[in-house]
């Protein structure tokens, strides 16, 4: 009899992968990788404000250029996020943020199309960021494309939604 034995390697910790999350810095939207893995890991560890904002920085500098002129805003950035993950919200302040998820196709453009359509008409200024990356939709929940999201709130998912609906969720939001 033979007796063959290997080694299995170990299976990485599915949290440590690295991804790619869209984030505001300043007025930019900034693709950060690995953020995910060092908001998880600050969290882990119970940092103070001052002990997360640099050790969120040094993490995320090892994975991504970040300008010296900008360390203050990414810093602050960075921090804001960790904030918001460990209080299990966003925050907005006065800002309309519309996140639309999908590959690019027809749909979304459309969507888009008609986010901006609608904004315009009624004299409203907001982010728009299209999402297409799709360990980010993912992450998001979204499972059906074209998908809109306002502040952080899922309104329409695989089907594409009227004028007036998207009017509506827009003054329910600014009221």
């Amino acid at each position: 009899m033979i007796n063959l034995t290997h080694k299995i390697p170990a299976k990485n910790n599915p949290m440590d992968a690295a991804t790619s999350r869209t984030i505001r810095i300043g007025n930019m939207n900034i693709g950060l990788i690995g953020l995910d893995i060092a908001i998880n890991r600050a969290a882990a560890k119970g940092l103070k404000e001052a002990e997360a904002m640099d050790f969120l920085y040094r993490e995320v500098k090892k994975q991504n250029y970040i300008p010296v002129a900008m360390e203050e805003q990414y810093k602050i950035a960075l921090f804001r996020e960790y904030t918001e993950h460990l209080q299990g919200k966003k925050s907005y302040g006065d800002g309309l943020v519309i996140r639309i998820f999908g590959p690019g196709c027809v749909s979304c453009n459309g969507l888009q199309k008609l986010v901006i359509e609608v904004l315009a008409a009624m004299g409203i200024a907001a982010d728009i960021e299209q999402i297409h990356d799709p360990d980010e939709i993912g992450r998001a929940g979204i499972i059906q494309t074209p998908a809109l999201m306002i502040n952080n709130e899922l309104k329409s998912c695989g089907l594409l939604p009227t004028r007036a609906q998207i009017e509506q969720w827009i003054r329910s939001i600014r009221a």
